[in-house]
């Protein structure tokens, strides 16, 4: 069973520019009849207290019917998902006072786990910092992280003073740890990039299309 934890805010990380995608708006493709952003949001509600949707300057009116507060990128400038995890602390700082965790979830990863905020949350309150991500097949994903509010000033000063801009590199200044999945049948963190990545996807779909 799904658990929900309300000190969670969930933030789907959705400003790329999706180089690799031919121009087409990754949250906006279709897997199994379903957009890839209703494949997100779906776990994401079932497991935070609330979900918000990170753009950077992109036209909002296709993700209107979420019914998702928009949040931006706090800091000026395209940086890339630690901006994007910026704006949600700051977001989760203003307008979810009780929230203590922002999690972060890219838009492009359709098969996330339903077990997602309940296994990074465990390791969070057992780790020094907080700072969880997720790994599966012997590899770390640093975008799909849980992220201690409180680490919000030292994100903003390492983004804004120190030029620091790669998710991983701020995440093992500050002993992240992480947690495996499986990844043998189908590896959870899979994300689409290319159209060849979007093919593949609906191979792994199978039964479920």
């Amino acid at each position: 069973m799904t658990e929900k934890f309300p000190n969670i805010l969930g933030l789907i990380l959705a400003g790329g520019l999706g180089r690799r995608m031919e121009g087409r708006s990754k949250p906006l493709l279709e897997l199994g009849g379903r957009r890839l952003i209703d494949r997100i949001v779906a776990p994401a509600q079932a497991q935070c207290g609330a979900v918000a949707l990170n753009l950077y300057d992109d036209d909002a009116a296709p993700f209107a019917g979420l019914g998702l507060p928009i949040v931006a990128d706090t800091a000026p400038g395209r940086l890339g998902p630690l901006a994007g995890v910026l704006g949600g602390m700051d977001f989760a700082a203003t307008h979810c006072p009780d929230m203590d965790y922002v999690l972060s979830l890219p838009c492009d990863c359709p098969f996330l786990p339903d077990d997602l905020a309940a296994r990074l949350l465990a390791a969070a309150r057992d780790s020094r910092s907080g700072l969880v991500c997720a790994a599966s097949g012997g590899r770390d994903h640093p975008v799909v992280a849980l992220w201690p509010v409180t680490l919000r000033a030292d994100l903003r000063r390492a983004l804004l003073e120190e030029r620091q801009h790669a998710v991983g590199a701020f995440q093992r200044d500050h002993d992240v740890k992480s947690v495996e999945w499986p990844a043998a049948a189908r590896d959870p963190f899979f994300n689409i990039n290319t159209p060849d990545d979007l093919d593949r996807a609906k191979t792994m779909l199978g039964d479920e299309e």
